[in-house]
């Protein structure tokens, strides 16, 4: 047994899928399998199954898993520790974001933060918001859309960041387009294009239409904004997409927002591990806190 099989063991039980924890962790996936193996031997016992496409972990696989997240979170104090004597002069800082806040604010964040610290690596990897909350172990600072999932790991600080709404768009002919509201009765009689299951967008949409007694049918899945804009430009129905998106549109499209009550939801901030967190976590997070859209921020 060794600290690497632990660690990689921990990033494993965290994503419940052995590819996965292997893309985090920058190794091949018959690396990541030979520690298993190697592990699972020195243990004695079965430490895991098959499920699906992924892994479930026994009995004796849940009790080593808890000794591997306190391995970690030592092994992180120790990066810390060593981060904080070194001061900004050097480390790296691991972003990560859902589609709005990717897209349409943190741009501006991170050119400004690179601005001051150009010796600090930056590295920003998106996905919707149920990808960026599966990634949370590996990130420094997280940031997503919507609701705030139950069954985050021990440690993780929230921080309510920024209000935001997702208005429907149609294209420029569309009927719909004269109005500037529409209700959701109205929305659902035309076919719809939705985002992706696990988009913050999505799940705030169809909330919204459950609490109606509504329940379309999506028309047309995309993963992505731009793909759900460029759908409603081929006149395949109507999209939803955050007002964000919309500020340099080209004429194309029209936003309709919905009425009598806008659809809102809440833009966030996690921080994994808060207690061990990085000087640079610390000072990013406090500039996206002060982060003013009018003094040019993004």
């Amino acid at each position: 047994m060794t600290p690497d099989q632990l660690l990689t063991f921990a990033c494993v039980a965290d994503t419940g899928n052995i590819s996965r924890a292997a893309g985090l962790l920058h190794l091949s996936q018959p690396a990541v399998s030979g520690q298993l193996r190697a592990l699972q031997d020195w243990f004695g016992e079965p430490l895991y199954r098959r499920q699906g496409h992924g892994i479930a972990l026994t009995a004796a696989g849940e009790r080593l898993a808890e000794q591997a997240r306190l391995l970690r979170q030592i092994y992180l104090r120790a990066q810390a520790e060593r981060d904080a004597w070194r001061g900004l002069d050097a480390g790296v800082l691991r972003l990560g974001a859902s589609t709005t806040p990717a897209s349409y604010l943190l741009p501006g964040l991170v050119a400004r933060f690179h601005q001051r610290f150009p010796a600090v690596g930056l590295h920003l990897s998106d996905g919707n918001t149920r990808q960026i909350v599966e990634r949370l172990p590996e990130l420094d600072l997280a940031f997503i859309e919507g609701d705030v999932p139950a069954g985050l790991s021990e440690g993780t600080a929230v921080h309510a960041w920024r209000e935001d709404e997702v208005v429907a768009v149609v294209r420029a002919d569309h009927a719909l387009a004269r109005q500037a509201a529409a209700t959701l009765p109205d929305l659902a009689a035309w076919p719809l294009v939705m985002r992706e299951p696990g988009s913050g967008v999505r799940q705030l949409v169809e909330r919204a239409f459950a609490a109606a007694d509504l329940n379309p049918e999506a028309a047309l899945e995309l993963a992505g904004v731009e793909g759900v804009k460029q759908a409603v430009r081929a006149g395949l129905g109507v999209g939803f997409v955050s007002a964000m998106s919309m500020r340099h549109e080209d004429g194309s499209l029209a936003v309709v927002r919905v009425s009598p009550r806008a659809l809102t939801r809440r833009l966030s901030i996690l921080v994994p591990h808060a207690d061990t967190a990085a000087r640079a976590a610390r000072r990013f997070l406090d500039s996206c806190l002060a982060f003013d859209e009018k003094d040019g921020g993004g």
